[in-house]
């Protein structure tokens, strides 16, 4: 059972952070062009080849994340051993995460016993021919950037176009056969984290307004069991990439709060379920409002909110890249921390104990 109740003494509020967040496009990934099959003509792809001749040129090194791409599960486990826990994803595959240390963590997509996705941040993570914490000039000096990206898979071409924010805070390159998405941070101008997919992955999940010409692959259905776990274990990812981020700035972890994260789950099924986007719920109030009906007891609070991102990664980087959500991120006085995830809808409610000094 999601909610649980708990017999708190009334709280005190000293202070209340709110941040709203605006997601990318006007779509969800899910229904971006589902409808529409956009043809490419011979000369637009032609030309697109052409602006993209130099891409690709960087070989996968032989060592490091990148190297990771296509091996076996059995290659992944002589590797780095059993994963701290295996959760499910919208994607078909499963992700094996490692928390390595408070300065690497890895999550590796697995599908039919083969890596099919990577992602890495940490300052200590290695993601050869580039560094987490690197400099954008020194990233795109490695692997120029273009505004768009074409593919053939499986006898259908594609072509993903780059907005100028996708541009600034998550472009995407190819290095060999691998789609290597890099997200940025746009206030320290610096390489935030990796992800890396192959081309059926990269498809699938369409973080991009995309053309396409013949078939578009999509995820396959998922039903409503398989999306609690899908859930859970964002939720947890979404956790340990926030102390990732917090420990580059120098900054404590946070530690989980099951009943304040149960307060962030009923958020974000309200917004799913009704249809809105905001901090104010139309039934049941401010984030105030909110706490207090669970009875949950602390000095400070705040809140993040997502929403259509094609996961908790894609969420978490995003909040990265937003001040008001940034700040809320990276406040040094939060002890604890409660998410709660709802199909593609996220929240993040920080608070401060009065026991955490």
């Amino acid at each position: 059972m999601r909610v649980i109740s708990r017999t708190i003494i009334i709280f005190v509020i000293i202070f209340i952070s709110y941040t709203l967040f605006i997601y990318y496009g006007q779509y969800t990934p899910n229904e971006q062009h589902e409808e529409e099959n956009v043809q490419i003509s011979n000369e637009e792809l032609t030309n697109s080849e052409e602006e993209q001749s130099d891409v690709g040129k960087e070989t996968v090194p032989n060592e490091g994340v990148l190297s990771l791409m296509e091996k076996s599960s059995e290659e992944i486990t002589a590797l780095l051993g059993e994963p701290d826990r295996i959760d499910p994803s919208a994607y078909d595959y499963d992700w094996w995460i490692y928390d390595i240390s408070e300065n690497e963590y890895i999550q590796i997509g697995i599908l039919n016993q083969r890596v099919v996705t990577v992602y890495a941040i940490g300052s200590e993570v290695n993601v050869k021919p580039f560094q987490i914490g690197q400099s954008v000039q020194e990233v795109f000096k490695i692997q120029p950037v273009s505004s768009s990206l074409s593919l053939e898979f499986e006898g259908n071409s594609y072509r993903f176009e780059f907005s100028e924010e996708d541009m600034n805070t998550r472009p995407t390159i190819k290095i060999g056969d691998i789609y290597v998405q890099l997200y940025i941070d746009k206030f320290d101008g610096i390489l935030s984290s990796i992800r890396l997919l192959d081309a059926e992955t990269f498809i699938k999940q369409r973080s991009y307004e995309v053309t396409y010409r013949g078939e578009l692959i999509k995820p396959q259905e998922i039903p409503d069991e398989k999306w609690e776990r899908i859930e859970d274990g964002a939720e947890q990812q979404i956790l340990s990439i926030t102390n990732m981020l917090r420990k580059r700035h120098g900054l404590e972890r946070v530690k989980w709060d099951q009943a304040t994260s149960e307060v962030a789950f009923l958020h974000s099924r309200d917004m799913k379920e009704n249809n809105y986007f905001a901090h104010e719920s139309p039934t049941e109030g401010s984030l105030v409002n909110r706490l207090s009906k669970q009875e949950i007891k602390y000095e400070m609070a705040g809140e993040n909110i997502a929403a259509q991102y094609v996961d908790g990664i894609a969420a978490s980087e995003g909040w990265l890249n937003s001040k008001g959500h940034r700040d809320t991120l990276l406040n040094e006085d939060f002890t604890h921390l409660g998410v709660g995830v709802d199909g593609l809808y996220y929240t993040q409610n920080f608070i401060t104990t009065w026991n955490s000094n």
